[in-house]
């Protein structure tokens, strides 16, 4: 069976034991060229830089795998860009067999194999087969644990900055002057042209004798908007989005999944290199941590005070970090986040009925008022349980005026910009006794 048959077969099924006995058995016959395209679909790491890869609509003389992967090594390592690989994927294109291409070469080149496959699936099959050759990397970054789960760790010297409400960014930046952005699973994010052009246009990259790595958060003028610019497919830019470093590695250790150099020493080196090259970014910035003592009295105070600052300034919470730890590429207790409650008391203006299984019961209070000198407007639509939608929807006419307490993750701008929102809001409880008492 050759390759193309094989993604054909494997997107017959829907059942995971079903794909796995397909991949064990191509294990098993030794099929070195679909497990080599398969690492370099599943293989995060590895981009080709196209965005377009046309189809095929008739059959070529068909092609050896080599040329097929020396095409691909050559975009990857971007010895082809632009029209020349636009020309070079069409030439190969045109030699292979239409299936071929259309259900193998060109899902490979769009890292998307549309067969119901991950990159998990096949290492579990050859992980527990013993066929380690055809592992295939996966992507991960440090991750942080809760706070209220690990609140023993909260002693001692620990390195505190804000948390932003924005999307993860790996950014990898090549002495090629090739720079990717991933999110922190490995998603590859395109959209984002205006930061990679004021890297290339800031750094000196004569001075880079090996690939790294910059640890991120890109944020833009609300999370919403953010997530609009991330999932969309087309190349328009959202010029506003700007991106806030916190940490640093070689790419070789962020491979390996481990860093042994303390947090403390990877944050001057990015300070340095920072300033260096980025200290008069428009879209680029630095978070600099705050080094504090928590076995003091003062390190306490300093700690309550940057936290509840950091909440009425709009931020998600605080990030609470080991100085003397590792970079480890996966979730650790090194690194801690606090993300405390939010709890604001609004006035209720209006009601919306339930959809689906809340049909016939309140699906959200419409809520406003102002709270800590901030105007919020804002729909309430989850923290109910059965019982109180459907007391609420029999009463809904009593509840226009009510002060309702809210509980949310975190303070947010609205979409509109002239007032606050809060992000996941949830009921708590209506206060005082009449409308508009507000305890």
């Amino acid at each position: 069976m050759n390759n193309s048959d094989l993604i054909k077969l494997l997107s017959s099924s829907s059942s995971r034991l079903f794909k796995e006995d397909v991949l064990l058995k191509e294990m098993k016959n030794n099929n070195d060229i679909f497990f080599s395209g398969m690492s370099l679909a599943y293989n995060k790491l590895l981009t080709f830089g196209v965005k377009k890869v046309p189809e095929s609509e008739f059959d070529g003389e068909g092609i050896r795998w080599e040329e097929f992967k020396n095409l691909a090594d050559n975009l990857v390592k971007r010895n082809l860009t632009g029209h020349a690989a636009r020309d070079e994927i069409r030439v190969v294109m045109e030699k292979s067999f239409k299936d071929e291409w259309n259900f193998f070469f060109k899902r490979i080149l769009q890292k998307d194999m549309r067969c119901g496959l991950s990159e998990r699936t096949i290492n579990n099959v050859a992980k527990k087969n013993n066929f380690q050759q055809y592992l295939i990397p996966v992507f991960s970054c440090q991750l942080a644990q809760d706070s209220e789960s690990h609140k023993k760790k909260i002693i001692g010297k620990k390195m505190i900055e804000i948390k932003l409400d924005g999307v993860r960014a790996i950014l990898i930046i090549y002495p090629s002057r090739n720079i990717d952005i991933f999110s922190r699973n490995g998603k590859e994010l395109n959209n984002f042209e205006h930061i990679k052009n004021e890297i290339k246009e800031l750094m000196n990259f004569d001075e880079i004798d090996r690939p790294f790595v910059l640890d991120g958060e890109i944020i833009s003028k609300n999370f919403q908007e953010l997530m609009k610019q991330i999932h969309r497919k087309n190349s328009v830019q959202n010029d506003d989005a700007k991106l806030f470093l916190f940490d640093c590695l070689p790419l070789e250790n962020f491979k390996k999944g481990i860093y042994e150099c303390k947090y403390s020493e990877r944050i001057i080196k990015l300070k340095k290199l920072y300033v260096k090259y980025f200290q008069y970014s428009i879209n680029i910035k630095l978070l600099e941590p705050k080094l504090i003592n928590l076995d003091t009295n003062q390190g306490m105070e300093e700690f309550q005070n940057f936290n509840r600052d950091s909440l009425l300034k709009g931020y998600e919470g605080i990030m609470i970090k080991d100085p003397d730890s590792f970079y480890e590429c996966k979730r650790s207790t090194t690194w801690l986040k606090s993300k405390p409650f939010i709890e604001v008391s609004l006035q209720v203006k209006d009601y919306e009925e339930g959809t689906g299984r809340n049909k016939g019961k309140l699906g959200a209070l419409i809520a406003e008022g102002e709270d800590e000198k901030k105007f919020f407007r804002l729909n309430i639509g989850s923290g109910f349980t059965d019982e109180q939608r459907d007391e609420f929807w029999r009463n809904k006419e009593q509840l226009i005026g009510k002060i309702v307490e809210v509980r949310a993750d975190s303070i947010s701008k609205s979409k509109e910009g002239d007032h606050w929102s809060l992000r996941f809001p949830r009921f708590k409880s209506f206060r005082g006794f009449e409308r508009n008492e507000k305890l």
